[in-house]
């Protein structure tokens, strides 16, 4: 078993990307970092490092425990990596989900009625801690 791997065959071997193109691609448009910096997708991971992939909106971490350049099999994934992404980031995740409406994906098209109404009434909602603020200065007081 190989102690290196080149990041771009780790990921696609891996599945983290459908293919190796994509996964290669990722990396020149700078969406794959060890320890902060950008990689090239000839760059030799090893086991133990932990890859940072930016997939939008948010960014997954994973340690590498096998350095793999051979796709396998989707049950063995745990064997080859461990997922350490932060809960904030899943959270973050979950919070775009609600909020579909705001952030159309391009080329969709123009909203439907519904949706547009959707839209309206999550943009019209006004935060619960402004319900009891008085926005009228008086000046009479001072």
């Amino acid at each position: 078993m190989n102690n290196e791997a080149r990041v771009d065959k780790w990921l696609w071997a891996a599945r983290i990307f459908k293919t190796r193109s994509i996964a290669a691609a990722a990396c020149k448009k700078g969406q794959v970092c060890i320890d902060g910096k950008q990689l090239k997708p000839s760059r030799m991971v090893k086991v133990g490092d932990t890859v940072d992939v930016k997939k939008p909106p948010i960014t997954y971490s994973f340690k590498i425990l096998q350095a793999i350049e051979h796709r396998v099999g989707a049950k063995l994934i745990p064997e080859v990596l461990e997922n350490v992404t932060s809960p904030e980031q899943y959270e973050l995740l979950e919070m775009s989900k609600i909020s579909g409406f705001v952030d159309r994906a391009r080329g969709t098209g123009r909203p439907t009625k519904k949706e547009r109404r959707a839209l309206d009434d999550f943009k019209e909602d006004t935060p619960v801690f402004f319900s009891d603020f008085d926005f009228d200065m008086d000046d009479d007081e001072v």
